[in-house]
């Protein structure tokens, strides 16, 4: 970047990955701004920006961890500080949103992560750019624009550099719910898909939401006789998890978005070895890895969990030597640049379809 197109631009980082902003910086060929993040001894957040921002382009570093409260608030608190002192724009470069899977109604819930869009465009935001959203349908949540970036290419480039005979490989989806993702993978790569049906755990689509609430009966109603009433919905009763698909001396290759909770995945591997597969891959952009992830995937048959760096990982990797992980600060340093400087984003989504 010019040195008088990069005078206007600020890059300001929380404490969820400050490794990642510096990155990004880095790649642009500028400094992260003077900005202070921290709690008072009554847990509450204050930000201190050092620098001027009046009248320049802000762009704020912060994703998505498992201490997802804190870094939703430090994103506003500094969203707003720069709001108030008269910054031209200020994007949020979020690489994984908090409460994205919240995203569909529940019983007696509500859709959080509309309530987040709420708070993030109130808060000051001009400008959302993230990474691979559980689904794209988010983006119609915020009331400004939301560029959705895809780690795909990265994660593709790697089955093909750096899984030997990569060429006898069956993609795999863990849920019918992704066989969309798998088949997406599939199709670049032409290579087979394999789909386990069947789970121990309910799947997200299918708990129960207030449609289901029935209506309570009563004797003067004229429109439904009381002895007949309102049908009762049946539940779904789930098959024994079971694969569709050959994966026979195959190797098998999962792919995702997010990998937080790993009991599904270790138990989706059982049953990929049990069929006859040989290595078992497990490709996700966000590596949440939650609780006691790393020991399960290393007492696990995966041989190898493979994530970008859109969250910090650093300490689970210490924990589980079967970790890898992707570098995709250049993906993010580009969409920057390109916004930074008026150009189409159209070249990052070049290739890229609506089912990825």
């Amino acid at each position: 970047m010019d040195s008088a197109s990069a005078s206007d631009i600020v890059i300001i980082h929380g404490n969820s990955h400050p490794d990642l902003a510096n990155l990004v910086a880095e790649r642009l060929g500028i400094k992260n701004a003077g900005c202070s993040v921290f709690h008072k001894t009554n847990r509450e957040t204050m930000v201190e920006i050092g620098d001027s921002v009046r009248g320049k382009d802000i762009y704020i570093i912060q994703t998505g961890t498992k201490d997802a409260n804190n870094n939703i608030m430090e994103l506003l608190i500094m969203a707003y500080a720069c709001k108030t002192s008269s910054a031209r724009s200020i994007v949020g470069v979020i690489p994984y949103l908090p409460y994205s899977k919240q995203c569909k109604m529940r019983k007696r819930g509500c859709i959080v992560t509309k309530l987040l869009a709420k708070m993030m465009c109130t808060s000051g935001l001009t400008h959302i750019i993230t990474m691979d959203l559980h689904q794209k349908e988010i983006q119609g949540f915020f009331d400004i624009p939301v560029d959705n970036l895809r780690a795909s290419p990265f994660l593709l480039q790697y089955i093909q550099e750096s899984i030997p005979d990569y060429r006898n490989s069956v993609i795999v989806a863990r849920n019918p719910g992704s066989a969309k993702k798998a088949t997406s993978y599939a199709e670049r790569l032409r290579l087979g898909i394999a789909v386990i049906h069947g789970e121990q755990k309910e799947a997200e689509s299918d708990q129960v939401d207030g449609r289901y609430s029935p209506p309570p009966t009563s004797s003067r109603t004229r429109t439904i006789s009381v002895s007949v009433g309102v049908p009762e919905h049946p539940p779904k009763v789930k098959p024994p998890i079971n694969l569709v698909g050959d994966v026979n001396g195959r190797i098998a290759i999962m792919v995702d978005d997010l990998i937080d909770d790993v009991q599904s995945f270790v138990a989706a591997a059982e049953v990929l070895k049990e069929s006859g597969a040989g290595k078992i891959y497990l490709l996700a952009t966000h590596g949440l890895l939650s609780s006691d992830a790393p020991r399960l995937i290393e007492e696990s048959h995966i041989d190898e969990v493979v994530v970008t760096n859109t969250i910090p990982h650093e300490i689970q990797k210490l924990q589980c030597h079967k970790i890898k992980t992707i570098d995709i600060s250049i993906l993010i340093a580009e969409a920057i640049r390109r916004i930074h400087n008026k150009e189409s984003m159209s070249y990052l989504f070049r290739n890229v379809t609506l089912e990825d």
